[in-house]
């Protein structure tokens, strides 16, 4: 088997980022913490890919999950200085699409 060129901690990377609906988690989150509803009505993702997304990222430390103590309990999602550190990939990303990508009809 042939052994890949690729740096493992580019590649690891890229395999975090390129899961379905983590680049959007992230880039909603870039504009401060928010709760779980919020986050699945912006994006438009089902609850429990949601949910399996962000645990993913709080696994990742790039996410962290807040739960506030009060009735009811409050839980919000913020990025960590890790996933903080991916703004300006995220826009690039967002001011390369401007450019070249053409919306879908």
């Amino acid at each position: 088997m042939k052994k890949s060129l690729l740096c493992p901690r580019f590649e690891k990377a890229m395999t975090i980022l390129s899961q379905r609906w983590t680049g959007l988690i992230i880039y909603q989150l870039l504009s401060g913490p928010q709760r779980f509803c919020h986050i699945e009505s912006a994006i438009g993702i089902s609850g429990r890919l949601l949910s399996e997304r962000l645990k993913d990222l709080e696994h990742e430390g790039i996410v962290k999950r807040e739960v506030y103590p009060e009735t009811p309990v409050r839980i919000e999602y913020s990025l960590t200085e890790k996933g903080t550190s991916l703004a300006p990939i995220m826009k690039e990303i967002e001011k390369w699409s401007q450019e070249w990508v053409e919306p879908e009809a």
